[in-house]
């Protein structure tokens, strides 16, 4: 084994047990492609708790004429969130937090609606976009919401009372990776990499220097005169805000809102220890959270919602099927990863760059794709 990169051999061995012979999904994938002007598709699919087929279509790169490979790691946008979210729930079991706690006094500033200043916000609604925060100031600098640092501090609260409403918020994520830090005492991306990535031999991560950049896809943003253009910013490596990094306060340079970047094959070896209520299937064995935490992840919190604690539930992707996951989109990726925890299975599709047509909330990239492999796998 490779003691550098012991990760060739994890990829290498998973791969090996992905081969196939179907032609079908993949005659319909490509029509999928051609229809909406996709660069780049990687797909894994996970039935009755195994990986049983995996493809990577198009390109990598389309100025270099690279082709997408399943190894290839992609900025993976929302669904990062729940990462820092699983991360949150080990901390809860650990009696280090509560999900009832006043935000305020985990993150170190005042966080409260000045329209409803008595009523708490806590963790549980920041984690579950119900705390009634919003993304008008921005979201990749904490001083948005500080009072102490923006005089505009107050546009960042809705006017619903906290915890009496949804509203999907990048903010809010960011704030739980500083939280993460402040408990732990160890910077957010080498946390998480402790905490999930490592325990379940994944490769990937939040700082780009302490990946392999020749496996960084490029993700391509749609302009419908001038086509794709190169999205570079999204592998920025901050370099020089981490010299300068002070803890529980810069976190929101790596983006715990969206900035995970993993492959489609590892980022499915999560997925299937969310599929298994916490159960580590792939690294090395035991649990990542414990059942109860993977429940509580999962439950929508009201009907209307849908939402958990950084997952969704829908039935919309699928008609008929309610799945359990989240999506990404950013930089003109799109991202998708949901399963089914009762059944066993799932899937993962990631797009770095299409025409992003939307169907039912979801990108019709992702939905189509996702309803081919149902077909062509799960149905039958």
């Amino acid at each position: 084994m490779n003691q550098r990169h012991p990760w060739l051999l994890i990829a290498f061995t998973l791969l090996s047990g992905y081969v196939t012979t179907a032609q079908q999904p993949e005659k319909r994938i490509d029509s999928i492609m051609k229809k909406l002007d996709v660069v780049g598709l990687s797909v894994v699919v996970v039935k009755n708790n195994a990986p049983v087929y995996t493809k990577s279509f198009g390109l990598k790169n389309i100025e270099k004429n690279i082709a997408l490979q399943p190894t290839d790691l992609f900025r993976i946008a929302s669904i990062s969130k729940s990462f820092s979210a699983t991360t949150v729930m080990k901390l809860v079991e650990a009696g280090k937090l509560k999900l009832n706690q006043d935000f305020s006094e985990l993150v170190g500033f005042k966080v409260r609606n000045p329209k409803f200043p008595s009523t708490v916000i806590t963790l549980k609604m920041i984690l579950s976009h119900t705390s009634g925060i919003n993304d008008s100031q921005g979201y990749f600098k904490l001083d948005a919401i500080d009072p102490s640092k923006n005089p505009d501090w107050a546009k960042c609260y809705n006017d619903y009372e906290p915890g009496k409403g949804y509203q999907y918020c990048n903010l809010n994520f960011n704030m739980v990776g500083t939280v993460l830090e402040k408990i732990s005492g160890i910077r957010f991306d080498s946390y998480i990499r402790q905490q999930v990535l490592n325990p379940l031999g994944l490769y990937g991560g939040y700082c780009v220097d302490s990946l392999d950049n020749s496996r960084l896809t490029t993700l391509y943003e749609y302009d419908s005169t001038k086509r794709f253009i190169a999205a570079d910013s999204a592998y920025a490596t901050r370099r020089a805000e981490i010299a300068s990094y002070v803890m529980g306060y810069s976190t929101p340079i790596f983006s715990p809102t969206g900035g995970m970047k993993i492959s489609a094959v590892d980022l499915a070896r999560y997925m299937m220890m969310h599929m298994n209520y916490g159960k580590n299937l792939t690294g090395n064995g035991g649990r990542i959270i414990s059942k109860k935490s993977s429940k509580t992840m999962q439950k929508a919190l009201s009907p209307e919602e849908n939402y958990g604690l950084a997952l969704w539930n829908t039935d919309k992707i699928i008609p008929g099927i309610k799945l359990t996951g989240h999506t990404g989109s950013a930089y003109g990726l799109y991202s998708a990863m949901f399963f089914d925890p009762k059944k066993k299975f799932g899937f993962v599709v990631i797009t770095n760059g299409c025409n992003p047509v939307y169907t039912n909330g979801t990108n019709e990239v992702l939905r189509a794709t996702m309803n081919v492999l149902y077909d062509e796998f799960i149905k039958n």
